[in-house]
């Protein structure tokens, strides 16, 4: 019933548009679904400082609320496609939109850091849930004519969510308390619930699937999964493979690894069907989302650390700075959605990921005193790239495969998004220290004692300090080293800024080696090959 949208015949097109007004509306209540749980992420991590302080927990505690819930989540997105299958997508998305909702509530009365990382890893988990089903359901039951609508929405609600995320997150947390970073969930948690267990319709369980769950491979891929998000994310922090626990988790991992491959390529019905790869477009695609979610989570990462260490911005500050490349992004969506009907999909990449590459290219020379008018044209290449180059992706990834593979699909095109942000952000952060040591030698060996011009500096400063008696040389030094730790960070931003500026590059490059896909429009061009 669901995929005969997608296959009509050569003169079916008024029937093909007819889409009922009750599937619009369990749609319209899915992507609200996906828009929490991919939020959750960012709203959470713009107030970690207040969280902390409320549950009296240690630096080092605190991340794990963030981590818990990236691992949980990355272990559910290539999972929800069998599930989808075995339940219905009516059962499990509601299931999954309930369970988010109860975990919200669980995680405003967590008395304890303990109690919070539980919680927070079951609402990553269940909410994980919700993120594919959409993609799974935009190309199943809208036909060819209508992507250049739909496809704009869920890149919009995918790109917009994250970005968005420290803006609500940093008004929420000073107009209220951090425990409405989860309590805003309830109400629309509930609604989206009642309409997806009332309106989605697209398909039937298959129940014999439960029967032949791979327990096996499930273990093996929450240990590859899980340990890979696990080493990403802490890897930096605890100096690599100096660290015991990321030696013991990179081998879990590779073990993880082996198991979950053999599964996936030996068993009939595996969790998670990896032979979507052979399809060129979404393999290619998939490798494009994969370097997107190094730019969106990068960057929603990278623009929010630099506020806030080098300028002093508050939370609040840093969502209303950075709230630019929301509104670029909401702004473009429309017009991407009717550009995508027109424009070859590679060479609307390709102007997408130039226009991401110049605004990174610009925000390279950045310096200490850069504010919102400094910051504003590389937000707003990059709001406008994000949607020219989401929307053809979307479609060359997910448009020409068969129905049938469209939900295990759409779970691995996800995961490589996920996972392109896990990467990115691990290293951003391992470039930011490396080369920010790198520069405090250099100006360091530019402010020797016996430079004529370090010690003028000095002086000048020490003249500064002039009341606090012999103790002014020793703080003007101080403050001398505090001057060239943050020079040496600003240019440490600058080159990760450049090394953004070659990925996106590169990718223009690769755009060329994708097969044109057929044309989402007309009346029977865009079911499968």
């Amino acid at each position: 019933m669901a995929t005969a949208t997608l296959t009509p015949g050569a003169g079916a097109k008024p029937a093909e548009d007819a889409i009922p007004l009750r599937r619009i509306l369990a749609f319209m209540a899915m992507v609200f679904g996906m828009f929490m749980a991919i939020l959750d992420i960012q709203i959470v991590s713009a107030s970690l400082a207040e969280i902390q302080a409320g549950l009296s927990a240690s630096s080092d505690e605190i991340a794990w609320v963030q981590t818990a819930y990236l691992i949980a989540e990355v272990i559910m997105i290539p999972l929800s496609g069998y599930l989808s299958r075995a339940l219905s997508t009516r059962l499990f998305f509601s299931i999954a939109a309930a369970g988010f909702t109860i975990a919200s509530v669980l995680c405003a009365q967590a008395n304890s850091i303990n109690e919070m990382i539980l919680w927070r890893a079951v609402q990553g988990f269940i909410g994980g849930g919700m993120i594919p089903g959409v993609f799974a359901a935009a190309f199943t039951i809208f036909p060819p004519s209508k992507r250049p609508i739909v496809s704009p929405l869920i890149g919009l609600v995918a790109t917009l969510a994250p970005t968005i995320g420290p803006t609500v997150g940093g008004y929420l947390s000073n107009a209220f308390s951090w425990h409405w970073l989860f309590l805003v969930n309830v109400v629309p948690g509930i609604a989206v619930t009642i309409a997806a267990w009332t309106l989605i319709d697209f398909d039937k369980p298959d129940h014999s699937l439960i029967k032949r769950f791979d327990w096996l491979g499930l273990a093996a891929m929450a240990a590859f999964l899980g340990s890979l998000e696990y080493v990403l994310e802490e890897g930096t922090r605890l100096d690599w493979f100096q660290s015991h626990e990321i030696l013991f988790f990179t081998v879990v991992m590779v073990v993880g690894a082996v198991l979950f491959f053999w599964r996936a390529l030996t068993r009939d019905d595996p969790l998670v069907d990896l032979y979507a790869f052979r399809n060129r477009n979404f393999a290619f695609g998939s490798l494009f989302s994969f370097t997107m979610g190094i730019g969106l989570y990068g960057l929603t990462y990278l623009y929010p650390v630099y506020l806030g260490r080098i300028r002093g911005y508050d939370a609040l500050m840093i969502g209303e700075t950075m709230f630019v490349t929301g509104l670029c992004m909401f702004f473009t969506a429309p017009f991407a959605g009717r550009l995508s009907a027109r424009l070859d999909p590679r060479i609307m990449m390709m102007i997408g990921f130039s226009g991401f590459a110049l605004g990174t290219w610009l925000a390279s020379g950045i310096t200490s005193d850069w504010d919102f008018y400094e910051l504003l044209w590389p937000q707003i290449l990059r709001g406008c790239s994000l949607m020219l180059c989401m929307v053809p992706i979307n479609n060359i990834a997910l448009g020409s495969l068969p129905p049938q593979q469209l939900k295990n699909a759409s779970g691995l095109y996800n995961l490589t998004r996920n996972l392109g942000g896990a990467v990115g952000l691990a290293i951003i952060n391992t470039m930011l220290n490396t080369r920010t040591d790198l520069h405090i030698t250099r100006l360091h060996e530019m402010v020797v004692a016996g430079r004529q011009v370090a010690e003028e500096a000095l002086a000048n400063t020490a003249q500064r300090f002039g009341d606090f008696g012999d103790a002014a040389q020793q703080m003007a030094l101080a403050l001398l080293n505090q001057r060239v730790h943050k020079q040496a960070l600003v240019m440490a931003f600058g080159d990760v800024f450049l090394g953004l500026t070659m990925i996106f590059g590169s990718l223009v490059l690769l755009s060329l080696f994708l097969r044109k896909p057929p044309k989402p429009a007309g009346g029977g061009g865009g079911g499968g090959h």
